[in-house]
């Protein structure tokens, strides 16, 4: 016989069953692009998503351009974005805007996308061009206006770009028009964005486009030419989440917002170099940052 105690207690069990999974509703599915650091922050995001109890769909390696075409359609709830690429590669704003003003700005057009950016990180992945240092000490480049001014003196520089940062509208020709100077296109090779550490190491190539936040670039004994003219935006990191999906889970936000916080410039090389300079799996690079910061 079922008593009405027993059903007391039925009753309160699937209060708190529906209450204590915070993502039984609906599986959150984490997106992310096709290059180490972004596959590093998709594993970590998913971890630490489903140690908080949620569903987690991880569909890592996606083009920039997919990816977010797929979080506005629906098909990706979260992944991690940059803000110069939120900017001007997919709101086409052209002022030059300081880091808390670009935040700001991208934020408020893609909020009327239903799209939402969080607390952005303390790391910035802004674009940059590297020499070894060696060789940029030899030719006395220190800045992107020096290596422009040799360029332009006759000094036959090649250059190692991705395919995509050679095409887009905050890409190659801006740079190089901003800096002055002209490069003929057999001095430019496109390849795959991993690719250009490795050609620059192997004197391949005189310089490489890299990310500022790569473990490779003291590893391999790489020096930054500095931006002296500003060209390139500031990259904060971002957890970017659509507006339906933080409304079917309360506090997501300020769980992603606990992890953007602990992200800088020196947290994000170390990783980076854990996995593409020692070797290190992936998921367990990002589960070891978890479980260091006690988040899992």
């Amino acid at each position: 016989m079922i008593t009405l105690k027993k059903l007391a207690s039925v009753a309160t069990l699937a209060v708190a069953m529906t209450f204590s999974g915070v993502a039984a509703a609906e599986t959150i599915v984490v997106g992310g692009k096709n290059f180490t650091e972004q596959q590093l922050l998709t594993s970590m995001t998913a971890q630490y998503l489903r140690g908080k109890g949620y569903d987690v769909d991880n569909r890592a390696g996606m083009g920039s351009a997919v990816v977010r075409s797929a979080q506005e359609n629906g098909q990706v709830d979260v992944y991690w974005e940059y803000t110069g690429t939120g900017l001007i590669v997919y709101n086409k704003v052209k002022e030059k805007l300081g880091r808390q003003e670009g935040y700001e700005k991208v934020r408020e057009l893609d909020m009327e996308k239903g799209l939402v950016w969080l607390n952005p990180s303390d790391a910035n992945n802004t674009y940059a061009l590297a020499m070894q240092a060696s060789e940029a000490k030899a030719m006395g480049i220190e800045t992107l206006s020096d290596m422009a001014a040799a360029v332009n003196g006759g000094k036959e520089l090649v250059l190692a770009s991705n395919a995509e940062w050679y095409a887009r509208e905050d890409g190659f020709r801006p740079f190089a028009k901003a800096y002055g100077f002209k490069l003929p296109r057999n001095q430019i090779k496109r390849m795959d964005s991993g690719l250009t550490y490795t050609a620059l190491k192997e004197g391949e190539v005189d310089l490489a486009l890299v990310f500022a936040t790569d473990g490779r670039i003291p590893a391999f004994d790489f020096v930054l030419l500095k931006d002296d003219r500003n060209f390139f935006p500031d990259y904060a990191i971002t957890p970017v989440v659509r507006q339906d999906t933080l409304d079917n889970n309360p506090g997501l936000d300020e769980q992603l917002n606990v992890l953007s916080g602990l992200l800088d410039n020196e947290v994000m090389s170390r990783l980076n170099a854990q996995i593409d300079v020692e070797k290190e799996d992936i998921e367990k690079v990002a589960r070891r940052f978890l479980e260091q910061n006690d988040l899992i």
